[in-house]
């Protein structure tokens, strides 16, 4: 009798939420960020579900204490109450945040030819420097991005990531890419919150929820930190 094949041994699941901050305007203005970032959050699936379980249930905490959300957490547009109990939650998770820089005015041209080939740049740069420390052969990851802009936008988007995927992941990896709403998602709201604080860092020089999260923060890669030239 023929011996019965051995599975190989599965690798880990993984889940990988995504946000970006700052803008993708490359030109000199007040109203215009020093920087485009691209963050994420790592996690795995029992820390996941106790996030969102935790989560859940300070947003009910603070409704019934009168500190409504209107739909969810949103760092930039959340109250200081709020702002403070989110970051005192997070801070009791483990997960690993991975931010990414770009100082536009230091972007080449061809890097910043249209918003998607730049949103592309950004994304092919994180990857490529976190995918090696956080995947190995036969791990499963999902990737969720935050949904952004036009149907026409995410499609671009989408394919941008892809394609980043295809380059910078080993190809036994096995990924999936999904877009969701900020609001369907409290693992969302925690990369949002996470890299609010450390884009304000960069860009604002505030540091103040950084420190609460710093141990999180596991690489703050500035892409053209050694660059000289700036085109604007």
């Amino acid at each position: 009798m023929l011996d019965r094949p051995v599975r190989p041994e599965l690798g880990e699941r993984h889940y990988l939420f995504s946000d970006e901050s700052g803008d993708l305007q490359c030109r000199a203005s007040n109203n215009v960020s020093k920087y485009f970032a691209v963050g994420t959050l790592l996690i795995e699936e029992n820390e996941l579900a106790r996030l969102r379980s935790e989560m859940a249930k300070l947003r009910d905490e603070l409704a019934w204490s009168n500190h409504g959300l209107d739909s969810c957490f949103h760092a930039t547009e959340d109250s200081y109450v709020v702002r403070q109990r989110v970051f005192d939650l997070l801070s009791d998770f483990d997960f690993r945040v991975d931010v990414t820089l770009l100082q536009k005015n230091k972007a080449q041209p061809q890097a910043r030819k249209d918003e998607p080939t730049f949103f592309k740049y950004a994304w092919y740069y994180h990857l490529k420097y976190i995918a090696p420390q956080i995947f190995e052969e036969d791990d499963e990851v999902l990737i969720v991005a935050a949904e952004l802009g036009t149907k026409r936008v995410r499609k671009a988007f989408r394919a941008a990531i892809e394609d980043v995927m295809s380059q910078c992941l080993h190809f036994r990896v096995k990924r999936t890419l999904a877009f969701w709403r900020d609001e369907s998602d409290f693992a969302l709201m925690a990369v949002d919150y996470c890299l609010w604080a450390v884009f304000r860092k960069w860009e604002r020089g505030d540091d103040s929820n950084y420190k609460k999260i710093a141990d999180k923060i596991k690489t703050e890669y500035d892409l053209w930190s050694v660059g000289h030239i700036t085109y604007y």
